[in-house]
């Protein structure tokens, strides 16, 4: 735990320099709160766009066109003072090799986001001493994206990310920030997250994100039949990642980022590919079984 805590110190030290990793568009809906002084809201929106902005998260530098494009949308359920219960969503994307297209790379949605805030509250924070629950989600989600991108990029490539991200959870834990941290409180946690994508048993897996996006969708532009082969046989490497860990949080996030990708690209596959990957996809995610036939269409 302390290896991990001085990687993710380190990282959030780096602070408010030139070359920022995240391009991030923050919303902040809080149409449920009837009766409260929105500008609050409208504060607090800004506080959170720019410490998500304006902090680099790693030793990397990115030009300005190099910085990876996300939301995070926050739908405030309820304020109690200065007590705000809400559920995030954040999603990001990276550019695929000569197209003006941007694949999803990661769709995730937390439903245990609660927080303090008074309006003008500075967002700091400290991986040793962390005390903001606020802070600690947004760059525990900072290093999500950062990680994700990297991985599409290099083999294993974001692991020192997801390994910051695994340090703001240990030190949440110890500071009993509330649900979302824990092991046991849910399956579909920001702990269980994060735990997948280090565990060495979803090794393959992450070598799998790598080829599904360097030598699958960037190679479709130079030979469509290669590119979407490459997708297809590795889709076999999802079942049995989730067949050892079944519904494992990481699998499922990888489908709800990809289905939509996944019948497009497939539908125009070779009728075996088509069968294949059907029958694998309707194991791993039954509930989507109607979908994913469209592909034999």
């Amino acid at each position: 735990m302390k290896h991990l805590l001085l990687i993710g110190s380190f990282l959030i030290f780096a602070g408010f320099v030139a070359g920022q990793e995240l391009n991030c568009n923050i919303q902040l809906n809080s149409d449920q709160i009837q009766g409260t002084n929105k500008s609050v809201f409208n504060t607090l929106q800004k506080s959170m766009t720019e410490f998500v902005n304006n902090r680099k998260w790693t030793e990397m530098t990115y030009a300005n066109n190099e910085r990876i494009e996300c939301n995070m949308t926050i739908i405030v359920k309820k304020v109690d003072g200065d007590a705000f219960t809400a559920e995030i969503q954040v999603q990001s994307r990276r550019p695929i090799y000569n197209t003006n297209y941007n694949s999803t790379l990661f769709n995730f949605k937390d439903n245990e986001f609660t927080f303090n805030y008074k309006e003008f509250d500075q967002l700091e924070i400290n991986a040793n001493t962390i005390t903001s629950n606020l802070t600690a989600v947004l760059a525990y989600y900072s290093y999500l994206i950062i990680g994700y991108d990297q991985d599409s990029y290099s083999r294993l490539g974001g692991t020192g990310a997801f390994q910051a991200a695994e340090a703001i959870v240990n030190a949440a834990q110890g500071a009993d920030l509330g649900k979302g941290w824990k092991a046991f409180d849910s399956s579909r946690n920001r702990y269980a997250l994060i735990n997948n994508l280090l565990d060495e048993a979803f090794k393959k897996y992450r070598n799998y994100f790598y080829e599904y996006h360097r030598m699958g969708l960037d190679e479709m532009t130079i030979n469509v039949t290669n590119g979407r082969a490459k997708i297809a046989e590795g889709l076999p490497l999802l079942r049995e990642a989730n067949r050892a860990r079944p519904s494992a949080i990481v699998i499922s996030s990888f489908l709800d980022a990809k289905n939509d990708e996944l019948i497009n690209i497939l539908s125009k596959a070779s009728t075996q590919e088509k069968t294949d990957a059907v029958q694998i996809l309707c194991d791993i995610n039954p509930t989507y079984t109607q979908r994913y036939e469209q592909i034999l269409k």
